[in-house]
């Protein structure tokens, strides 16, 4: 073992969220979606005009929130095999890390399978180094050394965009996967062991139930705040659970909802809804003892109320928070939008009117 990697047994070196790479259908439409919806400025391209003959991908941003969306150009490609049974969904959840090769080495000595040794990426705009290892189900953790936080990738050609218009998403605030019966704790001690990850929050079925359907989560961070990934699992209920609904439409282990932060949820939901944004409904009973559950909240409830925005509080402060609907056919990956003021949590008196408004839309799938 090396003695950079023996400096970092007990603190694995992570800086944060890089970015999210989606492999879709049609990356052209996907980038074109986000941008005239979530406001995300499309900033680069890769594909045949760049030299990539197999695949074209866009990146895209707004603020600190870093997306590619790629699609496969042949079928006989490994990511339209992978659409083909997934569908549309997350396949990379970046990690961003000063030192590309020592993170890759300490996370394959601590069991982690690689999938990537350390590469350099370059092109005109300089370079950077990335690694990848695998996480559940198909989805990677790629591990990217980019000092200089060149975006896009140093191989994409970049695209100018005065047409975006940003509904004020800020930075990733956590990932969310779902995961088989029985496998949850397998990939808590994973992070715990690859990452130095320790464990932040834990939900029973109890705490996260409706009268149909449970499930079960455990929360990960690395202690700070600055990567949060909770993991679910579905639990026995008298119907079909969300997380099962999931893994029936995915096959498979994956990513189910990405959170992004915003300074102004009530800002970004009224642009957002605007823009025809679908996104999760709660009734408006919710809010009548909204103020008894959140006491000292500092927000117009007629106005959380128009916007079906939900609260919550924990003894940090508050949150304000909300979901989209599916984001593609099967229903599978969403987002959520959060606002924090102090509250390190993730909503968890909020769970029941989440699961119940998910519920409706499975029961009107024929899914519950």
């Amino acid at each position: 073992m090396t003695d950079a990697i023996e400096a970092h047994r007990t603190d694995f070196p992570i800086e944060g969220f890089h970015h999210i790479e989606f492999w879709v259908g049609n990356a052209y439409e996907a980038a074109h979606y986000y941008r005239a919806i979530h406001g995300y400025e499309i900033v680069g391209y890769r594909g045949p005009e760049t030299g990539v003959r197999h695949r074209a991908s866009y990146a895209l941003r707004q603020n600190d929130v870093r997306l590619v969306f790629t699609g496969a150009l042949a079928p006989e490609d490994e990511l339209s095999e992978h659409l083909m049974l997934h569908g549309p969904g997350v396949k990379d959840v970046a990690i961003q890390v000063p030192d590309a090769e020592v993170a890759h080495e300490l996370a394959v000595s601590r069991g982690a399978v690689s999938v990537q040794e350390p590469t350099v990426v370059e092109g005109d705009r300089g370079k950077w180094k990335a690694a990848a290892i695998k996480a559940y189900g198909d989805t990677i953790h790629s591990l990217v050394e980019n000092p200089d936080m060149t975006w896009p990738p140093p191989d994409f050609r970049l695209r100018s965009d005065s047409i975006a218009t940003p509904i004020g998403l800020d930075h990733i605030d956590h990932v969310v996967a779902n995961v088989e019966l029985g496998s949850m704790d397998e990939w808590v001690e994973y992070y715990e062991r690859v990452f130095g990850f320790v464990l932040l929050r834990h939900f029973d079925d109890k705490a996260i139930s409706t009268e149909y359907s449970a499930l079960m989560s455990k929360v990960v961070w690395d202690g700070s705040g600055v990567i949060r990934l909770p993991i679910n699992e579905p639990a026995v209920g008298r119907r079909k659970s969300q997380i099962e609904e999931y893994l029936d439409f995915y096959r498979s282990s994956g990513v189910q909802h990405i959170a992004i932060a915003t300074d102004s949820l009530v800002d970004t939901v009224a642009a957002a809804r605007e823009r025809g944004l679908g996104l999760m409904a709660v009734p408006d009973t919710y809010y009548d003892d909204l103020l008894e559950r959140v006491p000292d909240l500092d927000a117009d409830l007629d106005e959380l109320k128009r916007l079906n925005i939900l609260a919550d509080q924990d003894d940090g402060g508050h949150l304000l928070q909300i979901f989209t609907r599916m984001m593609q056919d099967r229903p599978t990956v969403f987002f959520e939008f959060i606002e924090r003021r102090g509250a390190i949590g993730f909503g968890e008196g909020n769970f029941r009117a989440l699961f119940e408004a998910i519920e409706r839309d499975q029961e009107e799938r024929g899914n519950l």
